[in-house]
């Protein structure tokens, strides 16, 4: 049993073994299918692929191959046009060489000719020398001497009295051809523009500004005076009005500029007051130097030197009769320029001349010496022209006039002081000198009114006839008189006239109805 047991075990695992190698053969077989298939199938795909790669380089090599025979042909018919023009240009130059050869031929004969004219011209001039000397008795040098001098002497005949006619002609027109010039130059100078007033005072919109303004003791006010250097007053009669009093209209800009930011500020204090006026100082320096920086670049007169530009800025703040000084000095500068133009002359200098004659005004109240004298010695410290120099020292007749320019400042200079519009008073200096009149007149004991009228050309008194009587009165218009004469500038005449009129008025029935009053009451 053992036995067969074992056999029939064999034989079941050797058949089982027999199956299993069945199977496995079969897979192998299938594997080696599948993987022949495929190494088949990548071998058609790397064969297509190599046709593809060789097709497309064959294609490219082509492609390059036609575009450098297309290049090669295109130089090659390059060369050829080059040879072809540099053998037309090879033509030509042997043509050319062959006109200067012929050129060459034609000069050396022309020098031959002249060399043989210039011989028998040294010839000739000898033979007339020999001829002159024997029939006058002359030598060649003192006879040509005789005819330079004689040709002169004509020659200055008719030069002096070309002159002489010239001198005529221009003494004739002279008149009527600077009226014309500086009738040209007033149409195409100055403007009429609207006149900038330097203002002095401050209006105070409120009792609250007011108070923020001045301050506990006036303490504000007298912290503003001393860092800008002013006398602030209000005015008695309207404690809105905030005078600010000074010599020097840059403090007064600058106090100004400081109250107006103070009243806008809603809390006033000395920290305050401090900064606005060191800002105030800031934008006045800077619109100084803006302004003198604009009329330079405007007058087109090329570089100026800083220090300059500021004074001149500073002219902006300062009147004279009423006009201002630096738009004077512009209109001074447009008309001397277009004179010079006119005239031939150099029209920079002039036109620098005009804008620097009044520049001494810029300073003229902290240094001592005239306006002249101050812009003459600025306009040397800074290397100007003399021509510049002698100009404004002579813009009013301190100095001989050297230049012409200088002739043209004086001139302009007349201009545009005397023109129409150009100088008048300013508002405020009008009603000041109103209130000065009526103030000089009440001031004096009687007197009951005054009125200053025909724009301060006349002032009426009026008195009290219980005080004063005729004499009294007649001598009141004196004294008014006097002292305006000695307190005051005013231009002109002004006609004082006092009015004393005395009234008796009663009323007639009046009486009669107290009295009758009286009696129904008792």
């Amino acid at each position: 049993m053992l036995l067969v047991g074992l056999v029939s075990g064999v034989a079941l695992r050797k058949s089982k073994h027999q199956r299993e190698l069945t199977v496995a053969e079969q897979q192998a077989a299938k594997i080696l299918a599948e993987a022949k298939q495929a190494a088949d199938k990548q071998a058609a795909d790397v064969i297509a692929q190599g046709k593809e790669q060789a097709q497309s380089y064959r294609d490219n090599s082509e492609a390059e191959l036609t575009l450098q025979r297309e290049d090669i042909e295109a130089r090659e018919g390059r060369i050829k046009q080059r040879e072809s023009t540099q053998t037309l240009v090879e033509a030509r130059l042997d043509d050319r060489a062959h006109d200067l050869d012929g050129v060459n031929a034609e000069l050396t004969a022309s020098k031959q000719v002249l060399s043989e004219q210039h011989a028998t011209a040294d010839q000739l001039a000898q033979e007339r020398e020999a001829t002159l000397s024997a029939v006058g008795d002359l030598d060649f040098i003192t006879a040509q001497q005789m005819v330079l001098n004689r040709t002169a002497g004509e020659l200055k005949a008719e030069q002096d009295v070309e002159i002489r006619e010239l001198d005529e002609d221009n003494l004739a027109s002279a008149d009527k051809e600077a009226r014309d010039i500086m009738m040209e130059a007033i149409q195409r100078g100055p403007v009429d523009e609207a006149r900038e007033h330097n203002e002095h005072i401050v209006v105070i919109p409120d009792n609250d500004s007011r108070n923020k303004i001045v301050g506990r003791d006036s303490q504000n006010l007298r912290l503003i005076e001393t860092l800008t250097g002013t006398d602030l007053v209000f005015d008695p009669e309207d404690k809105t009005m905030l005078y600010i009093s000074t010599h020097d209209p840059i403090r007064r800009e600058t106090a100004r500029v400081a109250i107006s930011a103070l009243i806008a500020t809603s809390r006033v204090s000395v920290a305050t007051i401090e900064s606005q006026v060191v800002a105030a100082q800031k934008d006045v320096m800077r619109d100084l130097w803006e302004s003198g920086e604009r009329v330079v670049s405007k007058l087109h007169i090329g570089f100026m030197h800083p220090d300059l530009i500021k004074l001149l800025g500073r002219m902006k703040y300062r009147t004279s009769y009423g006009q201002n000084v630096l738009a004077h000095s512009v209109e001074v500068a447009q008309l001397a320029g277009v004179m010079a133009s006119e005239l031939g002359f150099d029209v920079r200098n002039a036109k620098r001349s005009g804008l620097l004659h009044d520049i001494g005004k810029a300073i003229d109240h902290e240094i001592e010496g005239t306006h002249v004298e101050i812009g003459a010695e600025l306009a040397r410290a800074y290397d100007e022209d003399p021509v510049v120099v002698n100009a404004i020292e002579a813009s009013h007749g301190d100095v001989e006039k050297t230049s012409p320019i200088a002739v043209l400042i004086a001139t302009a200079d007349a201009i545009s002081g005397a023109r129409p519009g150009a100088r008048s008073e300013s508002a405020e200096d009008y009603i000041n000198r109103l209130r000065s009149l009526e103030k000089i007149a009440n001031d004096h004991e009687g007197v009951s009114d005054s009125y200053a009228i025909q724009a301060g050309r006349e002032i009426r008194i009026v008195v009290k006839p219980q005080m004063l009587n005729d004499e009294q009165s007649e001598e009141l218009t004196r004294d008014v008189r006097d002292q305006i004469e000695n307190d005051l500038t005013y231009p002109g005449k002004i006609k004082v006239t006092t009015i004393r009129q005395y009234q008796a008025v009663q009323h007639v029935g009046e009486v009669e109805k107290k009295k009758s009053k009286k009696k129904k009451r008792a």
